[in-house]
């Protein structure tokens, strides 16, 4: 059976892979049991499987999991620090832009994404970071607000 060599969250990991069309976001659910990342689409147009794979957002429903061989990827769950949340996390309580749940850690990783490269990022880019997602909850007022407050508490 062939296998993959990753690091996620810091952590190595050889991976067994059944077949050539598993994702890694299979991989990072069903394998590692890192269940932050969500199958919305499977497409790569929503964003509810947003992770950081060798520093770049990726929509990881559309990225073969053989081609995550030797890359380093970051999940939602690799941004706490035990149960110290990352600001941005802690932003997204704190602004309500929350609500169900469901595309919130994507849009976490895509603004972790935006304000790790771009800190003074302006509501523009902001607004076309975000367009990136989609969410059915909200009206993304709360999102932008909640990107906004986590890019004063990241300075």
């Amino acid at each position: 059976m062939p296998t993959i060599n990753l690091k996620v969250n810091g952590t190595f990991h050889i991976i067994e892979i059944e077949e050539n069309r598993v994702t890694l976001l299979d991989v990072l659910r069903d394998k590692l049991d890192l269940t932050g990342a969500k199958l919305g689409c499977g497409v790569g147009q929503c964003g509810s499987c947003t992770v950081i794979m060798n520093g770049e957002a990726v929509t990881s429903c559309t990225i073969l999991a053989k081609k995550a061989q030797d890359a380093e990827v970051l999940t939602v769950e690799g941004l706490s620090d035990g149960y110290m949340l990352h600001p941005i996390q802690e932003a997204f309580i704190e602004a309500g832009a929350v609500q169900c749940g469901f595309c919130t850690t994507g849009l976490i990783m895509r603004t972790y994404d935006l304000l790790t490269k771009n800190s003074d990022a302006s509501e523009e880019e902001i607004v076309e970071a975000l367009n990136k997602h989609l969410c059915r909850c909200t009206g993304y007022e709360t999102i932008l607000e909640a990107v906004k407050l986590a890019q004063s508490k990241m300075r």
